[in-house]
């Protein structure tokens, strides 16, 4: 079992959730069961199957923990580049936001990679 706290990427996923809470406290409040919700959801759910991945026993469970954060990555980049199109977020911040979660995603694939 290895312990999920001291991976940079687990804390590096952390910081990313709490920007999208950050961010979407911004959004009309029509999409609190919208986007806000989709959002906030994708960028929990990164760091936590990290974590959940790290109490797997065996390395092709952890990879596979990883590779469904990856994809959690990928529906939140979605999710912000539809909400930067409806301005629910400006172009600069949404540009920040997602240089960040591509950082995140490229270690989450670099960590997975070297995996058997």
């Amino acid at each position: 079992m290895r312990d999920f706290t001291k991976y940079g990427v687990w804390k590096d996923g952390i910081d990313l959730a709490v920007k999208t809470y950050e961010i979407t406290s911004n959004f009309p409040s029509e999409e609190k069961y919208g986007l806000i919700n989709q959002m906030r959801r994708a960028a929990v759910s990164m760091p936590s199957n990290f974590a959940e991945g790290c109490s797997r026993s065996t390395e092709k469970d952890f990879k596979r923990f990883i590779e469904i954060s990856i994809g959690s990555g990928f529906e939140l980049k979605t999710q912000t580049i539809i909400a930067s199109k409806l301005k629910f977020v400006d172009l600069e911040q949404s540009e920040s936001f997602i240089s960040d979660l591509d950082k995140l995603s490229k270690q989450l694939n670099t960590l997975r990679n070297k995996l058997k």
